[in-house]
């Protein structure tokens, strides 16, 4: 744990209390595409513990999986059919006590994906609930009669498909599925389905489960009366209705604060006012949350929106509660395609994207693959995509008339399998992921772009993301410090001061495929600087009369006594 002692006892109000969950960097393997032991065409926790020392080489401390339970995989595991058995195309459950131990060994900790909101359609749950209207379980799921037309009982969308009912012949009711429609939502309301959950997490945190990442959690609570959106397309009125903090807060008192756990909730639509409720250290419900108005809400860079989201959540969580910090993951394009620049500038992009997501206060995510700077993925057929989102809005648009290839191009950019190709371990066959057919295909640039050409260059971007994640390990700047953005609405530098005691850390990006400059405002214009770290090699030759100039995406992190 990184050393506090000298924090005064007013900056410790200010930051929060120190906590180890808090240093943490977390690493994030979507384990079907990391690496595949058994030629099956499909990664597997045994690739797991296989590639835990590379994973421990990073410097990272936990190991996000995403969902390893039983699943007929319509949503790729988040469609759960047992939360007490392991797929089988994952492994098994001694692979799963076999991760936890080695992983333990290294000093690495296990956070586990936990999908709270719906079942899969198989889970013996729902077979129950939707067998009879008299069930015990009919009420463990959201049930409602037809409308008066026979129609839906709302117009409600779900994320997948345009409506969120499902017409079930056999009882003559609708049920409710905010995504697929394999994945019926649970009726959290109702007392013995929140028993049950907290028995499952009582089972796996018992394992040694060291975290957990809730999955959809804005979504537990349905509203209050289930009438007619105004607008069905914003699908705001899924999430954030009443009873949800009451859930999380009962949550905490039965399971969470019984271990030495960290929690992060999965929390769409959330704002730095929603947000605080989740975090807020003194309401004893979650330790973090991730938020998207950056990687949902921002479709393409845009630095002045992202400052203003980041100076509102800081203001709004200082001295009161954490967020994850993160650009992409299994959900999302990766972030230099999306967000910088994939081509000329790739590796000098990369590095600039990872400085700022491991300065800006936080809890930095890091998603399998981006500590090489692997790129999103354009497949020319949407036979050759596997995410079932994409192919359901594909399938309805197509159905609307229009052209395929006009679809396909409009999708391609955003699909969630811009993230999901299998690691790039070297430049042969597969990527090195599969001596088998691997279950989607991995990017073409594998072969210039992979962890062993990576290992053999001194200045690759794997290199500096272990520099970055030492940093972060050595100095409690990057973790306590307080926040202030100095370059205001700069459409293409951003400059920030992390403050802690008597040291202050100021971060220079130039987002940008031109130049740039930036001038050291007050009282920082006259401080002798020191270079902590930069994206070019020679980044050192710094200061000219208080002003710096950058490079295109040129990234530095310059140090000073206050």
């Amino acid at each position: 744990m990184i050393q506090t002692e000298n924090i005064s006892a007013g900056e410790k109000t200010m930051l929060g209390r120190p906590t180890w969950w808090k240093e943490t960097v977390v690493y994030q393997v979507y384990w079907r595409s990391f690496f595949d032991t058994n030629g099956d065409g499909i990664g597997d926790l045994r690739g797991v513990i296989e590639k835990l020392d590379y994973i421990r080489s990073l410097g990272v401390d936990f190991i996000w999986l995403n969902p390893f339970n039983e699943s007929p995989g319509v949503d790729n595991g988040y469609d759960i059919s047992d939360y007490y058995a392991v797929a089988p195309e994952a492994g098994t459950m001694a692979d799963v006590d076999r991760l936890i131990e080695e992983a333990h060994r290294r000093g690495l900790k296990i956070m586990m994906d936990i999908v709270l909101n719906h079942t899969s359609d198989r889970h013996p749950w729902f077979l129950a609930s939707r067998s009879s209207k008299d069930d015990p379980k009919r009420d463990w799921y959201i049930w409602r009669d037809p409308a008066p037309d026979g129609g839906p009982p709302t117009n409600w969308r779900s994320y997948f498909h345009p409506s969120c009912w499902r017409f079930d012949e056999a009882t003559g009711q609708y049920y409710m599925h905010s995504f697929a429609i394999g994945q019926p939502d649970l009726n959290w309301a109702n007392p013995e389905v929140r028993q049950a959950m907290y028995r499952m997490l009582r089972f796996w945190l018992d394992k040694g489960v060291d975290g957990l990442r809730l999955d959809a959690l804005a979504l537990l609570a349905k509203p209050e009366t289930f009438t007619d959106a105004a607008d069905p397309y914003d699908i705001r009125y899924l999430t954030h209705n009443p009873g949800l903090h009451d859930y999380l807060q009962e949550m905490n008192r039965e399971v969470f604060r019984h271990y030495n756990i960290m929690t992060v909730g999965e929390v769409a639509f959330a704002t730095p006012e929603l947000g605080v409720l989740f975090v807020d250290e003194e309401r004893r419900e979650l330790n973090s949350l991730f938020h998207f108005e950056v990687a949902d809400e921002m479709p393409a860079w845009d630095m002045v929106r992202f400052k203003r989201i980041q100076r509102r959540w800081a203001d709004a969580l200082r001295g009161r509660g954490v967020m994850g910090q993160f650009l992409n993951n299994h959900d999302h394009t990766r972030q230099v395609t999306r967000y910088g620049n994939d081509r000329e500038y790739r590796v000098q992009s990369a590095k600039l994207l990872a400085t700022m997501i491991h300065t800006l206060p936080g809890i930095p995510y890091v998603y399998q693959g981006e500590e090489l700077g692997m790129t999103g993925v354009r497949f020319a057929s949407i036979d050759d995509y596997r995410d079932v989102m994409m192919k359901s809005r594909y399938e309805e648009e197509v159905g609307r008339g229009r052209s395929p290839e006009e679809v396909l191009r409009e999708l391609q950019p955003l699909s969630r399998d811009n993230s999901r190709t299998p690691m790039q371990w070297n430049a042969g066959r597969n990527a090195g992921f599969s001596a088998g057919e691997p279950w989607i295909r991995p990017n073409p640039n594998h072969t210039a772009i992979n962890v062993e050409e990576a290992e053999a260059d001194p200045d690759s971007v794997l290199h500096y993301y272990r520099k970055l994640i030492a940093l972060r390990k050595e100095h409690p700047v990057m973790v306590y410090g307080d926040f202030e953005d100095i370059s205001g609405d700069d459409p293409h530098v951003y400059a920030y001061v992390r403050k802690h005691g008597d040291t202050a850390w100021i971060v220079v990006l130039n987002h940008s495929d031109a130049p740039g400059a930036f001038e050291l405002p007050e009282p920082y214009a006259g401080k002798t600087m020191q270079l902590v770290l930069g994206n070019y090699a020679d980044a050192d030759k710094l200061l000219r009369a208080g002003k710096l100039e950058l490079r295109p995406h040129e990234a530095r992190i310059l140090s000073c006594v206050i």
